[in-house]
């Protein structure tokens, strides 16, 4: 099975993410959790990307693309993935769903986790306090979500076109939306 999970900063990706991989035995690949492990090896790629990710910005298309789909076509040759936070843009979906079709790897369903905008700024700045990321301030945090907005938004109408969007509310407790997106994808 391979997975999809979308959702603006703050929706519950990571977490639900790590659930759902382990219940599913899916390879969990968080994009932002790569890139962040690139900045602080401070690799090449990672110094390239250190001050867009610090302002809020979108990582250049042909870069995580890069990062990430060689990870994703293994895992899905191996027992699947559950990816998040990736693709973030319309252009990045079509270009990942061109390589990953020649491979078989596109994705079987795509989870959109959706929670209020003051429900998303609040776990993010407790997130913030808890794990030290310094990519989640307030000024960065209100240009991410602008940037979900105008480039990641358009991924709900992309991937419902296609018969793969799965609306799922985030605003509720962990178990809940766990529980939705498993009935989502069928599975018990």
């Amino acid at each position: 099975m391979n997975v999809l999970l979308i959702g603006p900063p703050g929706s519950g990706k990571g977490t639900q993410g790590d659930r759902l991989a382990e219940r599913l035995d899916l390879e969990h690949l968080a994009a932002g959790d790569l890139l962040r492990a690139e900045v602080e090896q401070e690799t090449p790629l990672g110094k390239r990307v250190k001050d867009m990710m610090q302002r809020g910005d979108l990582v250049p298309d042909a870069v995580i693309i890069g990062l990430l789909m060689p990870r994703v076509l293994a895992a899905a040759d191996a027992n699947g993935y559950l990816l998040d936070g990736f693709p973030r843009s319309v252009e990045q979906a079509v270009e990942a769903r061109k390589l990953a079709e020649t491979a078989g790897a596109t994705p079987d369903a795509v989870i959109y986790l959706d929670a209020p905008r003051d429900v998303l700024m609040r776990r993010i700045l407790a997130r913030a306090e808890v794990e030290g990321r310094s990519d989640d301030n307030e000024e960065t945090v209100q240009n991410r979500l602008r940037v979900f907005d105008d480039a990641t938004s358009p991924l709900v109408d992309y991937y419902r076109d296609r018969g793969l969007l799965h609306v799922v509310n985030a605003d509720q407790d962990e178990n809940a939306v766990t529980e939705e997106i498993l009935k989502a994808l069928g599975v018990s």
